[in-house]
């Protein structure tokens, strides 16, 4: 039996203002009900006034994914009930859609996958319900007229592990577009997903819709568990009836809300407020050459021009904040593939302790210099950029205020050196004897009497000379 998934991802648009009104779209955290107006709230009289800036980001998202951008697009009522929905309709688009068509590229186990799309398109947020144990649901229309996104599938996934991978380079093409935060825990990214058995991959069977899936998990495992469903109705002889399900994510559920809708079920109708839409070439000219670099030509320059292995290129193009810190700092000192080592492993490790990177580029190129050239070591290295993290004072300040630049003036070294062997006469004879492993023991008394500063390196190369018959 196959499996047969189409997405539906809901992406809010980081816009200073909603979608046909000037309240700010910076709802999160805010007092319910405090960022809205007669507009978004639905008020009669109230007439809505179209985002431009809205349009831009979806057409740039469009771009991206090679969609086609028809010279006109239009809005329409969508017509259902909800009590988060003011107006009893949403303004969303029907049949003339901002963006149509277009692909996504995704890997997942080292495989090259593709998923068509149907459409791009835009509409209004609706607002948040707020349930409570103890007393009346509540509303909270904040939300509610927030641009939000809305990229359909066509039924190219073929498993929930698919389709979590589909989601997740959606969400990072977004964030490296800059058109979405991609919060997943503030709703900023949400999915709805439709799922239906095949006995030959190709005829689609009865689907369900699974709604409102805010986690990657969540999406994999709400699919996995309706796969399962279907499979056990139709093995049973059992019919799959077409509903709307909800994901109960603590249960591991998927709890039927209501019979799945129809198109016509929406009575949609070109909304007679808003007047059809005209694209000229120039905009979409101005939103082109605007756009930000795509995950994929960040990683076509890492391999390209940086000489990276494919694990570097995927660790540090996972985020556009790493990748632009990565090159600024290679712009600085370049030696890529060492600068990949500290920003995959010391820089990654401590920013999921903190909230950014702490250490310009500038600064780590200094710091990283520092260690090549000998005058401290990568140990020393790694301490100063957990110090500056936590400080916030450069690196180079915090080796020069404790005085952590190794000693690797040779006379130094050797009049150390020279006063460790004169001490230690039965450790030289054992070495001499063939005891070749004590010259580790030696460079370590080095390192304890200097307090580490000493250059190892250096300090093993006199030991040698020193301690030959």
């Amino acid at each position: 039996m196959h499996t047969i998934i189409g997405l539906e991802i809901h992406a809010q648009l980081k816009t200073k203002t909603k979608l046909f009104c000037g309240c700010s779209a910076d709802y999160f955290g805010k007092a319910p009900n405090t960022q809205t107006c007669p507009v978004c709230l639905g008020m009669p009289g109230a007439l809505p006034v179209l985002n431009q800036q809205a349009i831009s980001y979806t057409m740039r998202v469009g771009l991206a994914l090679g969609c086609a951008i028809p010279d006109r697009c239009k809005f329409d009522r969508k017509n259902y009930f909800y009590p988060d929905l003011p107006k009893g309709y949403q303004i969303s688009q029907y049949d003339e859609p901002v963006c149509v068509g277009g692909h996504l590229d995704f890997q997942l186990d080292g495989q090259q996958h593709q998923v068509r799309l149907n459409r791009v398109h835009l509409e209004e947020d609706a607002g948040k319900l707020i349930h409570t144990a103890s007393g009346p649901s509540q509303v909270d229309l904040n939300r509610a007229c927030v641009p939000l996104l809305e990229i359909v599938t066509e039924p190219d996934l073929r498993s929930p592990q698919e389709a979590a991978a589909f989601m997740r380079a959606m969400r990072q093409l977004l964030r490296y577009l800059q058109v979405c935060d991609g919060d997943m825990e503030k709703g900023s990214l949400r999915c709805d997903a439709n799922i239906s058995l095949s006995q030959d991959g190709k005829t689609l069977g009865t689907k369900t819709e699974i709604k409102n899936m805010n986690t990657f998990k969540g999406v994999e495992d709400a699919l996995r568990f309706e796969r399962k469903r279907q499979l056990q109705l139709l093995e049973s002889g059992q019919p799959v009836v077409q509903q709307t399900l909800d994901w109960n994510a603590e249960r591991g559920v998927a709890i039927p809300r209501r019979s799945k809708e129809d198109s016509e079920d929406y009575r949609y109708f070109p909304d007679p407020d808003l007047v059809p839409l005209h694209i000229d070439a120039a905009w979409k000219n101005r939103v082109k050459d605007a756009m930000p670099q795509t995950p994929t030509a960040y990683r076509q320059r890492f391999s390209q021009s940086y000489g990276l292995p494919d694990y570097d290129v995927g660790v540090l193009t996972e985020e556009r904040q790493v990748a632009d810190y990565f090159e600024a700092v290679v712009e600085c000192f370049n030696h890529p593939k060492l600068v990949s080592n500290w920003v995959m492993g010391e820089i990654l490790r401590l920013l999921k302790e903190h909230d950014a990177i702490k250490v310009s580029p500038g600064d780590l190129a200094d710091l990283l210099q520092l260690v090549e050239d000998g005058q401290i070591n990568r140990n020393t290295g790694k301490d100063v950029i957990e110090a500056a993290f936590a400080s916030g004072q450069s690196p180079l300040k915090i080796v020069e205020s404790q005085g952590l630049r190794q000693i690797s003036d040779s006379d130094e070294l050797e009049r150390l050196t020279d006063a460790l062997l004169a001490k230690h006469p039965d450790q030289v004879a054992r070495y001499r004897a063939g005891k070749e492993g004590l010259i580790g023991w030696f460079v370590g008394q080095i390192m304890a009497q200097t307090q580490g500063k000493a250059n190892p390196a250096a300090v093993k190369d006199i030991l040698q000379q020193k301690l030959a018959p």
